[in-house]
């Protein structure tokens, strides 16, 4: 792969975010009544950061917790569902539930991400944010929150990087092209 531009650094992320933040408030009226579900792997550390921004506009810690959804996933061959139940260490029942994830491409792990939290319990709403919507959806869903829409093309690949995982935050744009 070829890195062709870095689309955001440290700074943009970190404004896109506040701005989910600031929309996931306003459209909720608060922060009661919600939770945030990061999607393995880069989908957590996210959450997490929308909690603290959360938190700092109106005082409120909203519940985190990471979903695996590995199992749900339809393009794995090797895997046998009936042994694995989905876990969170937070109550989601009745709760407006948030899926976070970094990138938002065809939709197929949103759709995972939804199966697994619906055989856990039953939310009042699911509410989807993503750092990136690059397009090409082959399920009809769509992000609630955005930070930033990226059109690309099929032979280009959008690599996200957090201090987390990364030690450092980064969103570029790499040409797949072989």
């Amino acid at each position: 792969m070829i890195k062709k531009k870095t689309v955001l650094d440290e700074a943009a992320i970190m404004r896109g975010l506040t701005r989910i933040a600031h929309e996931i408030v306003e459209r909720n009226k608060g922060g009661e009544n919600l939770v945030l579900i990061g999607i393995k792997t880069r989908g957590f550390p996210l959450a997490k950061r929308l909690q603290e921004r959360i938190n700092q506009i109106e005082n409120t810690l909203v519940p985190t917790s990471e979903i695996d959804i590995t199992y749900y996933r339809d393009d794995l061959k090797e895997k046998n569902k009936s042994d694995y139940v989905p876990t969170l260490d937070i109550d989601i029942t009745n709760k407006k539930v948030i899926l976070v994830d970094d990138v938002l491409y065809t939709g197929r792990t949103v759709r995972a991400a939804m199966d697994a939290v619906m055989d856990i319990s039953r939310p009042a709403q699911v509410q989807l944010a993503v750092l990136i919507d690059r397009g090409h959806r082959e399920l009809p869903i769509r992000a609630d929150y955005v930070a930033k829409n990226i059109p690309t093309s099929e032979t280009e690949e959008i690599v996200v990087k957090l201090s987390e995982q990364d030690a450092k935050d980064e969103v570029s744009i790499y040409d797949n092209n072989k």
